[in-house]
């Protein structure tokens, strides 16, 4: 089995087309899908998905890119729209500084807040982070010495450091349909270097489809591409890579049942 521990099941993409997105992911042996969240107020899209489907999770939180669309969230209000049994964890927040969309100084409160939740439910905080690595370490680092909590820096493409950083505060590191792409050898390096039990795989569809679907609609399914990529960098059977990866799922993602 293996899991796409994050995807857009609620984005236009896929409205028409739903039933045969998860279908195609259970025949391709795709056990659990979490599909994640980029605005707090559209929550209830989400739950109505997850709600659907026996197999399908979900996130609350916002995106850097709607960070000043939702700024001022406070922890609590995230804490208490965890508490319905389809939300397995927050986000996904962090900082973007590739695009212009919202302000640093909002998606700097945002992530806080966001790691701040995550620390008082025990819930993991789904991060996206881009052009922002020290910023974001710092931030890591001042928030874990304020309490732990446990994270995963999802669609991995930033540098050697952060993810190292990372992996030394106990969280994980989730690789992408960009593993695959031919110029990605310096982020395959990187994935054969992080100790085996902190790396996950995820699609982020309807974005990143694998190069052997290099231009299509990404789906759940294609994370199959990922994993033999990732198992091929590290040496491993694609067995292999799945158990690996699915136990750190449900090691992380502790909400959702194995």
């Amino acid at each position: 089995m293996l899991v796409d521990s994050h995807c857009h099941l609620d984005f236009p993409d896929f409205a028409e087309d739903l039933d045969g997105i998860v279908s195609r992911a259970r025949a391709a042996g795709i056990g659990r899908m979490v599909t994640i969240s980029t605005r707090v107020r559209k929550l209830g899209q989400l739950l109505a998905i997850a709600e659907r489907y026996d197999d399908v999770y979900c996130s609350v939180g916002t995106h850097p890119h709607n960070a000043d669309e939702e700024d001022g969230i406070s922890p609590d209000e995230l804490i208490a729209l965890t508490r319905h049994p389809k939300v397995i964890a927050l986000g996904e927040a962090g900082l973007d500084y590739f695009y212009d969309d919202s302000s640093p100084e909002a998606q700097a409160r945002g992530f806080r807040a966001h790691i701040a939740a995550a620390r008082a439910t025990g819930l993991p905080l789904v991060i996206h982070t881009r052009e922002a690595d020290e910023d974001c370490a710092r931030i890591l680092e001042e928030e874990a010495a304020t309490g732990s909590f446990r994270a995963v820096l999802h669609c991995y493409t930033g540098g050697r450091e952060l993810a190292l950083k990372a992996v030394s505060l106990g969280l994980y590191v989730g690789f992408t349909g960009i593993l695959t792409f031919k110029k990605s050898d310096t982020l395959r390096a990187l994935a054969a270097e992080l100790p085996a039990d902190r790396i996950l795989v995820e699609t982020d569809s309807p974005y990143l489809a694998p190069g052997k679907f290099r231009g299509k609609r990404n789906e759940p399914a294609y994370v199959v591409e990922v994993a033999k990529v990732l198992a091929e960098t590290r040496g491993v059977s694609l067995d292999e890579i799945s158990r690996q990866t699915t136990e750190n799922f449900f090691r992380l993602f502790s909400k959702v049942k194995a």
